[in-house]
């Protein structure tokens, strides 16, 4: 699918505020309600809009550490991976999990309350999968920039 500037723009401010109401949008844009509206629908079609979402903050709901866990595998069969891939899932701490390429198998991004509910995380999921040869973790001590905002327009000169 081809985006063209007005696409674009409807992205942007859809990821700055999923709240905008379509004639807010709209206006924004300087469209009309309707075609904007046929837009959105297309995006969500395309799969390019894939959800909305609220934003929470961590700290007031009990998950303000920030852990980033580096795992390596014994092997990396396809049953291995479906297996560690599954346990990720399953697990609500753990906010994102990547395969990777390079010196380790897995790099994952892990939201908890405190040490203890790490060192529980660590030890009864982590080193309880037979399939997990090491691990290796890198506590967050200040968070500089976290965005899920996808650049889309050029930078302005």
């Amino acid at each position: 699918m081809i985006l063209d500037k007005t696409d674009r723009a409807i992205l942007e401010l859809l990821q700055g505020d999923a709240r905008l109401t379509t004639v807010e949008l709209a206006r924004r844009i300087n469209l009309s309600t309707t075609p904007c509206a046929n837009r959105i629908r297309r995006l969500e079609d395309a799969g390019i809009i894939c959800g909305y979402h609220a934003r929470l903050n961590p700290t007031l709901l009990a998950r303000s550490m920030l852990v980033f866990v580096q795992v390596t595998l014994h092997n990396t069969d396809e049953a291995t991976l479906r297996s560690f891939n599954e346990a990720m899932l399953a697990e609500p701490e753990v906010l994102e999990c990547h395969m990777v390429g390079g010196g380790f198998d897995y790099l994952i991004k892990l939201r908890v309350d405190d040490m203890p509910a790490y060192r529980d995380f660590l030890a009864g999921v982590l080193a309880a999968m037979e399939t997990v040869e090491n691990t290796h973790s890198y506590f967050v001590m200040e968070e500089v920039k976290e965005t899920m905002l996808l650049p889309l327009m050029p930078k302005q000169g």
